[in-house]
């Protein structure tokens, strides 16, 4: 019996090297939420570029089975897949095919990955042509990848801008940036200045997508100056968790997405 005090219960699935998506989510969830990780071996802990894969060697992998059957053993509300580059390459097929053998995994517990919560948010807050900002560490492959799921859904791209990271990080192979400490980089005040900088007119939101990409501090600075939505991947991730359970509770600095009423309306 779960206690009363106690409303829903978020569980994750996190590559093994990613500190942001407990971090974000844990400054995000309003009282009575909870936040629960399982992780896995990053693909690209070899030194590998990500290029995807398949829902079934997804499911199939050792960490991911154990995790989802710890998770689902826990009596959560639900459990996300928090690594959304593997939804852009595999598309809604991936989507569908992890989310359905994860839920068996699970015990039944709801299952989603942070691209179908992305797709979700979008809709949700009316935004039809984002401004895509991907992390320092995407690649062309994942770009053109990210382009095409969001095409897919109706949310096409209105232009992609990549954060940079200091100059010192330029010797640094690109996909080889995050496993580097890249992660640790990543500053909001300067999210703000390298989105502001380069908003596209016929923009009509922000999309930033990384899970490992620190961003919730900055949606509602950029909602300020910019006077559009702004949707992060775990800002996403917990909205529809919250969706799900019916839960109407607004998050301070969660942006319209969360519960911040649009300027007009104020």
């Amino acid at each position: 019996m779960r206690r009363h005090s106690w409303v829903a219960q978020l569980g994750v699935l996190v590559i093994h090297n990613d500190p942001v998506v407990e971090a974000e989510l844990w400054a995000m969830a309003p009282d009575g939420v909870t936040v629960h990780a399982a992780r896995f071996e990053s693909p690209t802990s070899g030194g590998a570029e990500y290029t995807g894969t398949p829902w079934k060697e997804m499911v199939e992998s050792p960490d991911v089975r154990r995790g989802l059957g710890q998770l689902g053993r826990m009596d959560l509300s639900a459990i996300c897949l928090c690594f959304g580059s593997a939804s852009f390459f595999g598309g809604p097929e991936f989507d569908e095919g992890f989310t359905a053998a994860a839920r068996e995994l699970a015990g039944g517990t709801e299952v989603y990955t942070a691209g179908q919560a992305i797709v979700g948010a979008l809709a949700a807050t009316g935004v039809e042509r984002p401004l895509v900002v991907v992390p320092p560490w995407f690649t062309a492959p994942t770009f053109a990848a990210a382009r095409g799921y969001l095409e897919a859904a109706g949310r096409g791209a209105a232009d992609l801008l990549q954060y940079q990271l200091d100059d010192e990080w330029r010797e640094v192979r690109r996909h080889q940036l995050f496993d580097r400490g890249g992660r640790w980089e990543v500053r909001p005040d300067e999210v703000c200045r390298q989105v502001a900088g380069r908003f596209p007119e016929d923009a009509d939101g922000v999309l930033i997508p990384g899970s490992g990409f620190r961003s919730f501090e900055a949606v509602e600075p950029l909602e300020d100056e910019l006077g559009v939505p702004v949707v992060t991947s775990n800002q996403a991730c917990l909205w529809k968790l919250l969706d799900l359970t019916g839960l109407d509770a607004a998050v301070p600095g969660g942006g319209r997405l969360l519960g911040r009423r649009p300027a007009a309306a104020v």
